[in-house]
């Protein structure tokens, strides 16, 4: 468990599984990110169980409802997701509710999983990154002090469709010196 001043980072539960629905299943969250809606309460059950069991995966929780809005986690160069990470790096994720857009939350759990992966994980650096067009996940990555690193032309998302994607990157020197 990660705590910030507004929120809670932990590992999800399958009892989550109702409120990540609640959040998961519109469609201007997920495939904004390349992942589609959530189809019942179910599916977002099995994802809590399979996906998100993953190691350093947490529920993005607001201290003042006490419910998992979002999530973030750290994801590791051991993982298929892109082929430039090496050992001792990883890639930050994340997606929150669209009711909580613009509240400063996911920037704050980035800053936490940042600390968590530079000061207590020892890694050389860590990645994020964004498909174009959207342009709340860029607006997080450089409020966040990531620095933009190279784009890639026709990635296939995991929703089947090609797109461009942006990648920023921070070291561990440039985070200590923030």
């Amino acid at each position: 468990m990660i705590e910030t001043e507004r929120l809670i980072l932990r590992p999800w539960h399958e009892t989550d599984a109702a409120a990540m629905f609640r959040y998961a299943s519109d469609p201007d969250v997920g495939p904004i990110a390349g992942w589609p809606p959530h189809t019942s309460v179910e599916n977002s059950r099995e994802i809590i169980r399979t996906v998100f069991a993953a190691p350093e995966t947490y529920a993005v929780v607001p201290k003042d409802t006490g419910e998992p809005v979002g999530s973030c986690g750290i994801i590791f160069s051991d993982s298929l997701h892109f082929a430039e990470m090496k050992s001792r790096e990883a890639e930050i994720g994340y997606w929150i509710g669209k009711p909580y857009w613009g509240q400063g939350f996911i920037p704050e759990a980035v800053m936490a999983l940042l600390a968590r992966g530079f000061n207590d994980m020892h890694l050389d650096a860590i990645w994020c990154g964004y498909y174009d067009g959207n342009t709340k996940s860029k607006r997080v990555i450089e409020k966040c002090g990531f620095r933009f690193h190279h784009t890639n032309h026709d990635v296939v998302s995991p929703l089947g469709d090609e797109r461009i994607e942006h990648l920023y990157v921070m070291t561990k020197e440039e985070y200590d010196e923030t």
